[in-house]
């Protein structure tokens, strides 16, 4: 709240009216209850965009201080709901840009955050999104409690603006960070490990219970944060190539790669790699995929 009053943009009594709603939303989320805004009016949850709201004040203040916003600093967030992230967010003065699909929580964050004048809301489905739109001179700083029946796509599709990205902090199904930060031979270890930790650091914070949030879901969640690398840690001639390997690779889990990456690797590519065509994608490390898709690459070039 001390960059607040540091706000020359805002007049006192604007000030004392943000400080107040304030006040009001850290008393609700501390008694547990729903925060719907100063209006207090009633938003059903609605299933069809899988939303569960978090309202643990403990675990907004955890994941507040993970992310550490600075006002010099340009934060996105994705679905803000009721505005249990949006609001700590924009009282650390930084610029914020929200993208929202349900209009009627829109219509929400634009009453209980009107006086915000660094705050942007986009009436958008984030998969169809183009973020290029929000990239300016500084690098996005982007926030999210994902719903759960889009986090995987949304992940994939941040991976194709990571060059102006700064880090993101995701709260995300517990099982989906498992197989985020899985390691090579295990049985959360597949495509989304691999693409992930080739292109990103992935480092799981903590786990949150499902009665922070309301209705709960019925499974466990885990906050994690995604730093783009500066250099990727194996070297990759063409990443679409890289990406069509992995790909190809776990899609029929069970089978060897000599039978599941026969259209694009012959035995005799898969050896090249040091690898032995008996083995499953599963065993693979990084640096395995990285030798197949480079062959691939070479093999496409002499074709």
């Amino acid at each position: 709240m001390s960059n607040l009053f540091c706000d020359c943009s805002l007049k006192l009594g604007q000030k004392i009216q943000i400080l107040i709603n304030w006040i009001i939303h850290s008393l609700m989320l501390q008694r547990n209850t729903i925060f719907d805004g100063v209006y207090m009016t009633s938003h059903f949850p609605r299933k069809r965009f899988a939303q569960h709201f978090l309202q643990d004040s403990h675990v907004i203040q955890r994941i507040i201080a993970a992310i550490a916003p600075q006002p010099t600093q340009h934060l996105v967030e994705i679905g803000p709901g009721k505005g249990a992230l949006t609001l700590p967010l924009l009282q650390h003065g930084c610029p914020l840009d929200v993208i929202e699909i349900d209009r009627n929580l829109i219509e929400r964050l634009e009453k209980n955050c009107n006086l915000f004048k660094h705050l942007r809301i986009h009436q958008a489905d984030v998969l169809k999104f183009d973020f290029n739109l929000l990239v300016k001179n500084k690098p996005l700083r982007v926030v999210s409690n994902l719903p759960y029946n889009i986090s995987t796509p949304v992940l994939f599709l941040m991976l194709n603006y990571a060059n102006d990205i700064q880090d993101m902090t995701f709260m995300l199904q517990k099982e989906v960070v498992d197989r985020m930060i899985a390691p090579p031979a295990t049985s959360s270890y597949g495509r989304l490990s691999v693409m992930l930790q080739y292109h990103l650091s992935v480092e799981k914070l903590f786990d949150v219970s499902a009665n922070a949030f309301y209705p709960p879901p019925k499974v466990e969640s885990s906050v994690v944060q995604l730093i783009p690398h500066s250099t990727p840690p194996v070297q990759v001639i063409n990443q679409k190539h890289f990406a069509q390997v992995v790909a190809l690779a776990f899609s029929q889990r069970r089978k060897t790669l000599r039978n599941v990456l026969k259209t694009v690797l012959s035995v005799s590519d898969i050896q090249a790699a040091g690898i032995n065509p008996q083995a499953r994608a599963e065993t693979l490390t990084l640096n395995d995929f990285a030798q197949l898709a480079n062959i691939f690459t070479m093999n496409a070039k002499i074709d």
